[in-house]
C-alpha cells in the first residue's frame, strides 16, 4: 500500500464511547438567509438515511467539550471586518494577536481580479525572486485556505466568483497533446489575461498541460467540491449548490471518479505529482492524500446533490463507494505496531479468498511505504475516514514524534525523507526535493490550518497552540516563505518564495479556527455510523 495512517507506537487503543448525535443545525434560525430545512438535510442525513435503510449518523470526536464547538453555525456569513482585524476576534473580543493584521494585509495584496469582481488569490507575491513562473496564478488547491479565511472574516463573494468561475472552465474542451481529458477535470491553476488591442480580460486555465510531468490535477475537483461546502455551511446560502450548473460539475467530478474500469479496489488510481506533492516523490498509485481527499468530496457531494432522477442515481453510486472505501481505508491504509507486526508475519504465495496476505507482500524485499504523510492524515481526521480511536491515535503519535514530524516549523509534509540511492531513482535526481527539503521531508506552514483543524475536532488544543505559536515566532520575520528546509525546519527552503499565499492563509485560518471553534464545521464532517459499522460482505471492490 501506499502510505500508512499512523506510525502508532502502542498496539491497542482505549475504546471509546459512541459518539451522541449532534444537531449541527439547532442555532441556524438565529441567521438570516438560511434554509433550515434544506441544510439539515445537507448535514444530518447518514449514508443509510441516503441509500433508505434508515438511521442517523453521529459524530466521535476523541475529545472533551466538541458538543459546544460542532453544534454551532461557523458564524462567518454577512459579518465584514475593519481595518484587517478577522470578524471572529471582533465577535468574540479576542485580542488578536499583531501578526494578524499584517497577514490579512499580505493576504489582500494577492487579489486577482476578473472584470471588476474579486476571484481568487495568487500563489505568491515575491517582487524579490526573478522568474515568475506560474506563481502568478490562481491555484484551485492553493486558494482553499484563502477561501476559508475570507469566509470565517464574513467575505463570500469572492469566493462564490472562484467557484463559479471555475466551473465554467470545467466545461472547456481539455488537450494534453492529442488526448482530451475527462469532462469532470478541473484545473490545475487559471490566469487573467488582458489583451491590450481589445482591453478585454480572459481566464486561460492549465490542466496540466503546462505541469511538470504533464499530470493532471486529481485532488482539484475534490477541493472544489470541499470549497463549495464550505461556502453553503458558512453562509446557509444553499442556492448556489443547488443551480443546475453546480449539480452537473459535481456529477461530472464524480462520473470520472466512479468510472468503472479494471479496478479491484474502491480507491483511486493515481500518476505521480498529482496532488500537493506534485513532482516525482514516489507518490503514486493509492496515495493517503488523494484517498482522503477522495473520501471527503464523496461525502460533501452526497450531502449537496439534489434527490432528483440524475441526482438520486448519482448519490446511490456514491453510498456504494463511501461503504466499500471506508472499509478498505480502515483495514489496509492503517499501520500501527500490531499491523505491523502482522505484516513482519505475513506468508506469501497464498491462493484463494482465505488468504490473509491479501496483497502477496514479501515483507523484507516489499516496496511498501511506511511514510507519514501530514495533508492525508489530517483530512481523514476532518472526514471522518479515521475512526476516534484512529484519530485519537495519529495525535498521539504527533505529540510523541514532535521533533521528527512537526520540528520548528509546523508541519513537515512527509516523513521520513527519502535519500541516496532511492532519491536517485525515485525522483530522478530531483535538485529540488533533495533530503529534508520541499515535498521530501520539508516544512510547510500551509499544512498548520490542517493540524489545528484536526487537534479542535479532536479535542487537542494544546498541539494547536503550541505550532501556531511556533509559525508566529518566524514567518512575517522571514517573509512567509512557502516552505522550510532541514530536519527541523529551521532554514527558509532554498528555493522558497516569499510571500506565499496559502502560508498567510493558513496562519489566518489557523487562528481564527482556535478563536471560534465554530468555524471548524465548515470544513470538518460528522462520523456517518453506517461507515462505522458496514456490513462486511465481501465484493470484488475490495478483495484481490
Amino acid at each position: 500500500m501506499e502510505s500508512s495512517a499512523s506510525m502508532r507506537k502502542a498496539s491497542s487503543h482505549a475504546s471509546l464511547a459512541d459518539p451522541d448525535d449532534f444537531d449541527l443545525t439547532r442555532l441556524l434560525n438565529h441567521r438570516p438567509r438560511i434554509n433550515v430545512d434544506r441544510q439539515r438535510s445537507f448535514d444530518d442525513r447518514s449514508l443509510s438515511e441516503l441509500s433508505a435503510t434508515g438511521g442517523r449518523g453521529g459524530w466521535g470526536g476523541g475529545g472533551g467539550g466538541m458538543e459546544s464547538y460542532e453544534s454551532m453555525y461557523s458564524p462567518g456569513g454577512g459579518l465584514r471586518s475593519l481595518c484587517g482585524t478577522p470578524a471572529s476576534s471582533t465577535r468574540l473580543s479576542f485580542e488578536p494577536h499583531p501578526l494578524v493584521g499584517e497577514a490579512w494585509e499580505a493576504l489582500r495584496r494577492s487579489l486577482v481580479c476578473f472584470r471588476g469582481q474579486p476571484l481568487g488569490t495568487i500563489a505568491a507575491v515575491d517582487h524579490s525572486a526573478g522568474e515568475v513562473l506560474n506563481y502568478d496564478q490562481v491555484f484551485v488547491r492553493d486558494f482553499v485556505p484563502s477561501a476559508l479565511a475570507f469566509l470565517m472574516n464574513g467575505e463570500p463573494d469572492m469566493v462564490r466568483n472562484f467557484l463559479v468561475k471555475t466551473l465554467l472552465l470545467q466545461g472547456w474542451e481539455k488537450r494534453i497533446d492529442r488526448f482530451k481529458l475527462g469532462e469532470g477535470a478541473m484545473p490545475a491553476s487559471f490566469k487573467v489575461l488582458k489583451d491590450p488591442k481589445r482591453g478585454v480580460e480572459k481566464l486561460v486555465a492549465d490542466f496540466g498541460e503546462s505541469a511538470i510531468g504533464r499530470v493532471a490535477p486529481v485532488d482539484s475537483g475534490f477541493w472544489w467540491i470541499i470549497i463549495l461546502r464550505a461556502y453553503t455551511k458558512s453562509t446557509g446560502d444553499v442556492s448556489l449548490a443547488e443551480t443546475p450548473m453546480c449539480q452537473k460539475g459535481i456529477r461530472l467530478i464524480m462520473n470520472q471518479c466512479l468510472a468503472e474500469g479494471f479496478d479491484t479496489f474502491p480507491t483511486l488510481l493515481c500518476a505521480d505529482g498529482c496532488c500537493m506533492i506534485d513532482r516525482r516523490m514516489g507518490v503514486y498509485g493509492y496515495p493517503i492524500e488523494i484517498q482522503a481527499l477522495f473520501f471527503m468530496a464523496l461525502r460533501c457531494a452526497l450531502l449537496m446533490l439534489k434527490p432528483d432522477a440524475e441526482g438520486k442515481e448519482m448519490m446511490e453510486r456514491i453510498v456504494t463507494r463511501l461503504t466499500a472505501l471506508s472499509y478498505h481505508m480502515r483495514s489496509y491504509f492503517w499501520l500501527d505496531f500490531q499491523q505491523l507486526n502482522d505484516i513482519y508475519r505475513f506468508k506469501t504465495e497464498e491462493y484463494s479468498h482465505t488468504a490473509v496476505n491479501k496483497f502477496n507482500v514479501n515483507p523484507d524485499p516489499a516496496r511498501m511505504d511506511f511514510r507519514w504523510f501530514a495533508l492525508g492524515n489530517c483530512v481523514a481526521i476532518l472526514a471522518s475516514l479515521a475512526t476516534p480511536d484512529q484519530a485519537a491515535a495519529i495525535m498521539d503519535l504527533i505529540e510523541e514524534r514532535w521533533e521528527e514530524l512537526v520540528g520548528d516549523m509546523p508541519v513537515k509534509i512527509c516523513y521520513p525523507a527519502i535519500e541516496g540511492h532511492e532519491w536517485q531513482t525515485v525522483t530522478g535526481c530531483d535538485p529540488k526535493n533533495t533530503r529534508w527539503s520541499y515535498h521530501n521531508g520539508g516544512s510547510w506552514p500551509v499544512l498548520l490550518w490542517l493540524l489545528t483543524a484536526a487537534c479542535i475536532k479532536t479535542g487537542r488544543l494544546k498541539i494547536a497552540r503550541r505550532a501556531i505559536d511556533l509559525a508566529e515566532a518566524r514567518l512575517a520575520r522571514d517573509g512567509w516563505p512557502e516552505y522550510y528546509d532541514g530536519k527541523l525546519g529551521r532554514y527558509i527552503g532554498k528555493q522558497a518564495r516569499k510571500f506565499q499565499t496559502w502560508s498567510i492563509a493558513g496562519y489566518l485560518v489557523a487562528k481564527m479556527m482556535l478563536e471560534d471553534p465554530s468555524h471548524l464545521g465548515m470544513i470538518s464532517l460528522e462520523e456517518d455510523k453506517a461507515m462505522t459499522k458496514p456490513v462486511l460482505r465481501r465484493s470484488a471492490s475490495w478483495t484481490v
